[in-house]
């Protein structure tokens, strides 16, 4: 096990990091993570992606009462699920994986490099790649293209999967309790129901 956990690497003057975080419970272990290693995450709760807006806020609720718990820098992005639809616009038939999630990719991790620029911070990274619905190669494909646009900073492209940290992460959900979500967020990840009644 503490051979596996050496795979994951902190760069180089990675002390203090914009962490851009989907929900509490794809976080959690990457957080406790990083504080054990010597790295000062800033969890940017930007996730304009989900829908409705009661499902959005359950999810920021927890993030934020994680944070609290561990007495971690939390920052609440804005929420405007009508910009996230212009920019979903033309790729409601995407397929999971395809276009359209790279594209929403891209918009919350282009929002936390500029959020990382603004507080003075090099390095962003995002617990999107910790999720195995997610595909690690877009993410990370979508974090470089972000850096590119914000110059000053730097993406932290790591797979979150390792190192025993999947499992971690759901140890953790079960010690602090956290809401579950079933679906990505957005309104085009919802998979209707096939239980029989």
């Amino acid at each position: 096990m503490a051979e596996k956990r050496q795979a994951i690497q902190v760069p180089e003057g990675a002390s203090k990091v914009m962490l851009h975080a989907c929900c509490a419970p794809c976080s959690s272990a990457i957080v406790e993570w990083m504080l054990h290693h010597g790295v000062t995450p800033v969890i940017y709760y930007f996730n304009p992606n989900i829908h409705p807006r009661e499902e959005y806020d359950k999810r920021k609720e927890e993030s934020k009462r994680h944070a609290d718990a561990l007495g971690v820098e939390w920052v609440d992005g804005d929420y405007d699920h009508a910009s996230w639809l212009l920019c979903a616009k033309g790729l409601e038939q995407e397929p999971e994986r395809g276009r359209r999630c790279y594209q929403c990719f891209l918009m919350r991790l282009r929002a936390t490099a500029l959020e990382a620029r603004r507080r003075e911070l090099r390095f962003f990274a995002t617990t999107l790649a910790s999720s195995r619905w997610k595909s690690i190669e877009q993410v990370n494909a979508a974090g470089l293209e972000a850096q590119q646009e914000v110059p000053g900073t730097t993406f932290w492209a790591q797979n979150w999967r390792k190192g025993g940290l999947y499992e971690r992460r759901n140890q953790l959900l079960r010690e602090f309790d956290f809401y579950n979500q079933q679906y990505c967020g957005c309104e085009y990840s919802i998979r209707p129901t096939t239980d029989k009644i």
